[in-house]
């Protein structure tokens, strides 16, 4: 398993957050904690699984952008 952290702008309410976690859980991402405050989204996930392009255009695809 592999962590990162992404940089999400755009978040403001607790639809966001279920939102990204929703798209990053569908895409085989095990372990999603956002914070709205730093606008920061920690994943744990398996490389052999999803890319981080995936996970990026999956969070994009909620109407947020990755920096």
């Amino acid at each position: 398993m592999e962590k990162l952290t992404l940089d999400v702008q755009g978040m403001s309410c607790s639809h966001c957050v279920q939102a990204v976690t929703k798209a990053l859980n569908e895409i085989g991402v095990r372990d999603v904690k956002v914070d709205l405050e730093s606008g920061k989204v920690d994943v744990q996930y398996d490389p052999a699984k999803v890319t981080i392009d995936q996970m990026k255009e999956a969070i994009e695809d909620q109407g947020y952008d990755v920096l």
